[in-house]
This record gives structure tokens, C-alpha cells and sequence, in this order.
């Protein structure tokens, strides 16, 4: 699978771990995420991986930044982004089954990095349930 993955100054330890555990995984990893703790503006590193899930040259994106809300409405200002800040597991599995969300924003100053890897996890392995949901997601995007 083809993960684009972005952060701000506040996710850069977590964008390492989930990077390492998505090698391991056998993925395929776009970093445009900051490597740096400096600080820097979330929407230069969130734009490209929303760019690369809409024109379909990633299959989904990870953002990371302080609380998951700035990175997340950036995202979100693309067309055919859906974008789900989670911060608890039945959130992840929910944004997928029910959203079918296609970037996990992830709150780096509200979640540890194990629950983090967890989300990751349980983002990529969640399917789209389709269905009654299939119809509300097809009216998500302003035309």
C-alpha cells in the first residue's frame, strides 16, 4: 500500500515511529512531513499529502500535528479529502467503516505513540462498510 504522511514540529518523533512501523509492514512511505522540531506552518506539509491521496499517487495519508485540528482542516479543504481527527480507536475504525476516510489526523499532544501506531493500524486494516453509508460519503464533497 502507498501511505503520503505529513507533520508539523509537534508530530515528528510520532511521524518516525509510524514511518519505521509502516517499512516493516511491507508499505510504500511518502514523507513531506517537517524532520525537524522547529517549529513551522502545518499546511506546508499537509497540502502535499492531501494532494497525493486525491490524485490517487498514495492510497491514504497520515497527518500529524499538536491536536490533530489544524492539520485535519487543511485537509479537509480539498475536494476529495475526508479527512478523521481521531483520538480513540472505535474513532479510527468508525471514521473507516462508516466515513470512509481516507487521511487519519492524528493529535500528537493528546495520544501517546503506541496509541498512535494502533490508530495507523487499525486505519489501514478498517474497511469502507458501504451500504447506507456509501450514499451520505457521496454527498460529502461541494460541487
Amino acid at each position: 500500500m502507498k501511505i503520503s504522511i505529513g507533520n508539523d514540529h509537534a508530530g515528528t518523533s510520532y511521524k518516525n515511529e509510524i514511518v519505521n512501523a509502516l517499512h516493516k509492514a511491507g508499505h510504500e512511505v511518502t514523507n513531506h512531513g517537517t524532520d525537524s522540531d522547529a517549529s513551522v506552518d502545518y499546511p506546508d506539509f499537509i497540502h502535499p499529502v492531501a494532494n497525493d491521496v486525491e490524485q490517487e499517487s498514495a492510497d491514504f495519508g497520515i497527518i500529524i500535528c499538536g491536536s490533530g485540528n489544524g492539520a485535519s482542516m487543511t485537509a479537509n479543504k480539498h475536494q476529495g479529502i475526508r479527512s478523521a481527527l481521531c483520538w480513540n480507536n472505535e474513532l479510527v475504525e468508525l471514521a473507516r467503516q462508516h466515513n470512509n476516510a481516507n487521511i487519519l489526523s492524528i493529535p500528537a499532544r493528546f495520544v501517546s505513540v503506541q496509541q498512535a501506531l494502533k490508530f495507523v493500524d487499525l486505519f489501514l486494516n478498517t474497511p469502507f462498510e458501504g451500504g447506507r453509508h456509501e450514499r451520505r460519503v457521496n454527498k460529502i464533497g461541494c460541487s
